[in-house]
């Protein structure tokens, strides 16, 4: 891009020499002309043509003279490189400028870190640029900077070695925060998929699974439990709590404008929430993302390190509320490989006692709310794995004596717990098939729910009465003159305060999905209470399948921000009534496991 002399002009060659003489210039004390130059550099705003032109042959002339450069004396220079934001250029300049970052870098190791720090600063759009973001000329805007970006870490990649660790921390060091503007976070992961998912994924694609997965459960963690539930007075039980709330209608100032005016309930909603709806906005991406991994062939190598993530950040995280469905959208996408995988690694913890009983609770928690709210699971498969945890159940009981002791039992406690907690979800489904009732009757649930470690008395009050009226009802447990062996339950005083003082906390991850924009990911392949059918239902009509929009209350859920309590639910009959009565659908697909 030269000029003519004949106009006074310098050409390109004559600037690049100029350049390199300005540079060479300073080592011997003479810093004008290089003054000169690096404020040539800070000039940004409505640039003319040959303001621009001039930019451009500067930033070219500096690619060719990169030896010249030295950290000690030209660092005001390299400091209003690490300055210049493609996004304040157009795209001669932003060529110029990513060819002057990757030359550099390629030059000497020393400029590495500096160049990827600067390209990476890039990944966030600046302030005064987010108004415009969602414009057709912002979305414009943004893929030529990011496609610069991308291509110049791919360049600094391919030639230095040891780039891609190097920009794996800075990444990590550059994650907005969770009070930085919700755009600019937007964006930033944008860029880490753009990683994990483009030609460096091989280099760093791990590494950005398990940074967005971190800041999923940063943000998940900071939305406190108590401003979704409220704390229940009557202490009601948790299978209650969905039905009530859906029974009772919103007021119109919870509910979104631009949806079908359907009523929707919640006794608190998050909708206000600026940390809900930036984890929102996130998981939604996320599940955008695992969805296009998918459909490219690439779910499998990407759950791998989805699962390491879980298992090192969300499995220990105290009651995790959202992060967690990373897990099922995945293993929803995949049951047969991920959420096999999956599975297999949750009854692998709970069952090594290598590893700490919180950790092995947890996995136990995990694997009893996801074989309970995965509709995509088939009866058969939830009956296998639910056979293996009464196996482990009844095996620790018979080397037991002794009363009740939480402390030194709680893993029991929390598979007994595990185990009543799916067959409140899938009993009738499960005696609906007679080879499965049958694999259910010969289970030693009676031996472990009469062993004197006495999990009733333990597990949560309302699971233990849930499961006893289910069994009852499907004359699970009666003896040879038609008695409940349990009916003594029901009628002492602690039929009220099953648990006594030592109950188990209560934990099911997987609990209704309650992010608004998000749950569309969720809705159809997660199994809400108001869909189960009881062994005690009324309605003798087994062959009734469940499809999308078949029940109201189910369509009040999809509509919720985020709504209190609805992921602790069972209710009693007279609640049930209100509902549209429907049943768990075993998947009859070949694929299904």
């Amino acid at each position: 891009m030269g000029h003519d002399n004949d106009n006074g002009d310098v050409s390109d060659y004559e600037l690049a020499h100029h350049v390199r003489q300005a540079l060479k210039a300073v080592l011997q004390g003479d810093s004008g002309e290089y003054d000169q130059l690096v404020g040539n550099m800070h000039h940004n705003v409505r640039l003319g043509p040959d303001e621009v032109a001039m930019l451009v042959t500067i930033l070219r002339a500096l690619s060719g003279a990169v030896s010249y450069i030295d950290i000690v004396h030209h660092r005001s220079l390299l400091s209003s490189l690490c300055g210049m934001s493609f996004w304040d250029y157009g795209p001669d300049v932003m060529d110029a400028l990513m060819e002057l970052v990757v030359t550099l870098a390629t030059s000497n190791v020393k400029y590495v870190d500096l160049c990827l720090d600067m390209l990476v600063s890039n990944f966030i759009p600046p302030l005064n640029f987010l108004p415009i973001l969602k414009q057709p000329r912002g979305l414009a805007k943004k893929d030529q900077v990011l496609v610069r970006v991308h291509t110049a870490l791919k360049g600094i990649a391919d030639l230095v070695p040891l780039a891609p660790s190097r920009l794996e921390q800075i990444v990590r060091e550059r994650v907005p925060n969770m009070f930085a503007k919700e755009a600019q976070i937007v964006v930033y992961v944008e860029n880490m998929l753009m990683l994990e998912s483009g030609d460096m994924r091989e280099f760093v694609g791990n590494s950005m699974i398990f940074e967005l997965v971190n800041r999923l459960v940063d943000l998940d963690v900071e939305i406190r439990w108590d401003e979704i539930l409220l704390d229940d007075p009557n202490s009601k039980g948790i299978f209650e709590m969905e039905l009530e709330d859906m029974a009772r209608p919103v007021d119109e100032t919870e509910m979104d404008m631009d949806e079908p005016q359907v009523k929707y309930s919640g006794r608190k909603v998050l909708w206000g929430n600026i940390v809900a709806q930036k984890l929102d906005t996130l998981m939604d991406l996320t599940f955008d993302h695992l969805q296009s991994c998918f459909n490219d062939g690439r779910l499998p190598q990407v759950f791998e390190a989805l699962l390491q993530s879980f298992q090192s950040t969300v499995l220990n995280t105290y009651k995790s509320k959202f992060a967690q469905f990373v897990m099922f959208y995945a293993c929803s996408l995949d049951p047969e490989d991920c959420g096999t995988q999956f599975v297999s690694r949750l009854l692998e913890i709970f069952r090594n006692t290598s590893y700490a009983d919180d950790w092995r609770m947890s996995a136990v928690a995990y694997l009893a709310s996801y074989l309970s709210r995965a509709k995509f699971l088939s009866t058969s498969y939830v009956t296998i794995i639910l056979e293996s945890l009464v196996d482990w159940c009844y095996k620790y009981s018979k080397n037991q004596s002794g009363e009740i002791n939480l402390k030194n039992h709680r893993v029991f406690y929390a598979g007994c717990q595990a185990v009543m907690y799916v067959l409140c979800f899938r009993m009738r489904s499960i005696l609906a098939a007679p080879l499965l009732k049958s694999q259910l009757l010969n289970m030693p649930l009676e031996k472990i729910f009469k062993h004197a470690l006495n999990p009733l008395e333990v597990c949560l009050p309302s699971i233990v009465e849930e499961f006893l009226r289910q069994a009852k009802a499907a004359n699970l447990f009666n003896v040879s003159n038609g008695t409940f062996v349990f009916d003594h339950l029901f009628d002492s005083d602690m039929s009220r305060v099953f648990g006594g003082f030592q109950r188990l906390d209560v934990f099911f991850p997987f609990d209704p999905y309650l992010l608004k924009k998000s749950e569309r990911f969720i809705r159809s392949d997660f199994v809400y209470w108001s869909m189960v059918r009881t062994t005690y239902d009324d309605d003798e009509d087994d062959e009734d399948d469940l499809t999308d929009g078949d029940n109201e209350f189910d369509i009040n859920l999809n509509k919720m921000s985020i709504t209190p309590r609805d992921s602790f639910m069972f209710g009693h009959q007279q609640d049930r009534k209100m509902q549209m009565p429907s049943r768990i659908r075993p998947s009859a697909s070949p694929e299904s496991l």
